[in-house]
């Protein structure tokens, strides 16, 4: 997978309604800005919390598997993803709907 870059354009009646509630100043949008990067790492950080905890189980449970929990994300990562019963939220969701 490559590097995803993706662009928004708020409106400005988006940008009026998000500095509503935004500590923003309109002239750069620096706070709009740092909300959008705050939500992605939240949820980044959220969804790594969640595939450690579920394959670090899943792993520890698995008789065949006798390596080495990695202890470093790009390691872990390329170690679950690589295993055959690894699946995406797309592909189980895509499996649950079959039939």
């Amino acid at each position: 997978m490559a590097n995803h870059e993706k662009k928004i354009t708020l409106t400005d009646l988006q940008q009026k309604i998000l500095s509503n509630d935004l500590y923003n100043d309109p002239s750069d949008n620096a706070g709009v800005d740092a909300w959008i990067d705050g939500a992605i790492t939240g949820k980044l950080n959220n969804c790594w919390k969640r595939m450690q905890q579920e394959w670090t189980t899943k792993l520890m449970n698995d008789d065949s598997f006798t390596d080495a929990i990695p202890s470093n994300q790009a390691d872990f990562v390329a170690l679950v993803t690589a295993r055959s019963d690894y699946k995406t939220r797309k592909q189980r969701d895509d499996a649950s709907s079959i039939g």
